[in-house]
């Protein structure tokens, strides 16, 4: 724990086995928030993995964590489509 401060990272992210559980798992709920505060402590960003459903989302949300990555959002794209939905995307608030 002590290194995580000398290590070249700016990002925590979070394994989709906790994810997986969050919703009915208080002690995944309890990992994901220690890990949320803890990127916080030491001033790093965190993203979820593996995010598929809306209550996992929504959990995300209220435990703070900055950013998801998921089947929710999107399944894996050719870079074309990819390139594709970020000229419809509407812009980030």
């Amino acid at each position: 724990m002590s290194r995580l401060a000398d290590l070249p990272v700016d990002t925590l992210k979070i394994d989709r086995s906790f994810i997986s559980r969050l919703a009915g798992d208080k002690t995944a709920q309890a990992v994901v928030a220690t890990i949320v505060s803890l990127a916080r402590a030491f001033n790093l960003n965190t993203v979820a993995e593996g995010v598929e459903r809306e209550e996992e989302l929504a959990l995300l949300r209220e435990l703070q964590c900055e950013q998801s990555q998921g089947y929710l959002h999107s399944r894996p794209l050719r870079v074309e489509d990819f390139e594709a939905l970020l000229v419809r995307a509407p812009a980030a608030n």
